[in-house]
């Protein structure tokens, strides 16, 4: 059986009226009949019906008002065919007007063409609403910085422009350069990451860029670079400033040309990498200071992606930490904890100078030491003294200069020592050898120096 579609006439003359319900019944329309808004809106259900045909003039309140009482489209009909009271009806909410005396078919074509749309809209409109675009894969937050972060890469990474991620150490770099491949149309292929500091420098051009057998002493066979095996996919170089000025010239070789040469050889070969960057470091102030090659700051300074620090993302610190934590205890197979409210306490407090990885450290802590379901502020070891207010790495590097050896009562935390070590020997060490000596990681050694704010001295000329 058809369903027949409701209408509603207001007009105040019967002649009319009569005629245009027998015009719409003999097309299976189903019509009631009102003489004026008032009537209309105090006998019948306004949006019930499909359409309401209201003549413009009636007694006591124009057609118009109807507008506003129902959601149901509404049709004037006007005998007064002028067109201004044909855009005011339009202005205040007609679906459409119709000029009296009609014709029937276009009364006909106007009333079903407005049915059709409005059922179109109903439909709609009973479809659930979609969930909020999720956020950007992997990573966590709802901020107002974060929310622009997010809708910023879900647009650069529909396209092939080189993006710069600068941000603080540990803020999750590379968690971003991530979404961006994941959402690039090069996500079909694994993204090449690349730390730049933590590579030897007479070593990275031939990790980049490969080398031909016999390039060098110990190049006994041909090398692929990462550059070429990046090749259809994203190639990501994390602290970019920390890169030798002749590594870069080669990179900038791959910006412009997009080939490159190995290391030995006379041939070029051309590639396909999207590359993005990452670095803490201002590299304006490298470009001045003859570290960083300006043409390539240029070059990679196209679309530049700023990660906010965790102390100035707001409740994102608190939401974060559950999220690390259930992480956690899954990862480390240990029973779901939460934390006391002198935990959330001190970790909504802490300025957290190393951003979210010491916020993983911290948690990771805690679950493996916790001894109940419940991790309470001693486990996650948070120094105190630095809630509300951070002191700059700056100045605890300047006091630990000004520490002498010959005070035996000032009493050396691991902090402390690796950052004395490290300042003493420096100039006499290269990184491999103060390594050795701190009985750690060059990669370890290159962190440590980023969280304490000890950036490598780069080789005099």
């Amino acid at each position: 059986m058809t369903v027949q579609n409701k209408v509603l006439v207001v007009e105040d003359e019967p002649i009319i009226r009569t005629a245009l319900r027998r015009l719409l019944e003999r097309h299976e329309y189903s019509v009631q009949e009102a003489g004026s808004v008032k009537e209309a809106i105090e006998n019948h259900k306004m949006d019930d019906f499909d359409i309401v045909i209201s003549d413009l003039r009636l007694p006591g309140a124009p057609g118009t008002d109807l507008i506003k009482a129902t959601k149901t489209p509404v049709l004037i009909m006007t005998s007064y065919s002028s067109m201004r009271s044909a855009i005011d009806s339009m202005k205040m909410g007609a679906v459409d007007y119709i000029s009296k005396p009609f014709e029937h078919e276009e009364m006909l074509e106007t009333v079903a063409r407005i049915v059709e749309e409005g059922t179109s809209r109903k439909a709609v409109a009973s479809k659930p609403t979609p969930p909020p675009e999720p956020p950007v894969y992997g990573m966590i937050g709802s901020c107002p910085q974060m929310m622009e972060l997010f809708r910023r890469i879900r647009k650069v990474a529909m396209t092939n422009s080189t993006v710069l991620i600068n941000g603080e150490s540990g803020t999750g770099k590379e968690l971003v350069a991530r979404a961006i491949h994941k959402l690039s149309d090069r996500n079909a292929s694994e993204m090449i990451s690349v730390n730049c500091a933590a590579i030897p420098e007479n070593l990275i051009e031939s990790e980049l860029f490969g080398h031909e057998k016999g390039a060098f002493t110990g190049a006994t066979a041909n090398r692929t670079g990462l550059v070429e095996a990046a090749s259809g996919s994203t190639l990501f170089l994390d602290e970019i400033g920390e890169l030798p000025l002749e590594a870069q010239a080669r990179l900038l070789r791959v910006l412009q040309e997009n080939e490159i040469r190995k290391v030995g050889s006379v041939q070029s070969k051309k590639v396909d990498v999207r590359l993005v960057v990452a670095t803490h470091r201002d590299l304006k102030q490298l470009v001045i200071d003859g570290d960083f090659r300006e043409d390539l700051y240029y070059r990679i300074n196209v679309m530049t992606l700023i990660i906010p620090p965790l102390k100035e993302r707001g409740n994102d610190i608190l939401e974060l930490a559950d999220a690390i934590l259930e992480r956690t205890c899954k990862r480390l197979k240990s029973p779901i904890l939460t934390f006391s409210s002198d935990a959330t306490q001190a970790i909504a407090s802490y300025p957290w100078p190393g951003n979210v990885r010491e916020l993983e450290n911290a948690i990771e802590r805690a679950v493996v030491l916790a001894e109940s379901d419940l991790i309470d502020a001693e486990l996650l070891a948070i120094d105190m003294s630095l809630r509300g207010q951070l002191r700059p790495l700056g100045d605890r590097v300047a006091a630990n200069n000004t520490m002498t050896q010959d005070d035996p009562s000032e009493e050396l935390s691991l902090e402390d020592y690796f950052q004395r070590f490290v300042l003493e020997h420096q100039d006499q060490m290269n990184e491999t050898q103060l390594a050795r000596k701190l009985g750690i990681s060059r990669k370890c050694l290159w962190e440590r120096r980023q969280r304490f704010g000890l950036p490598r001295k780069k080789k005099q000329a």
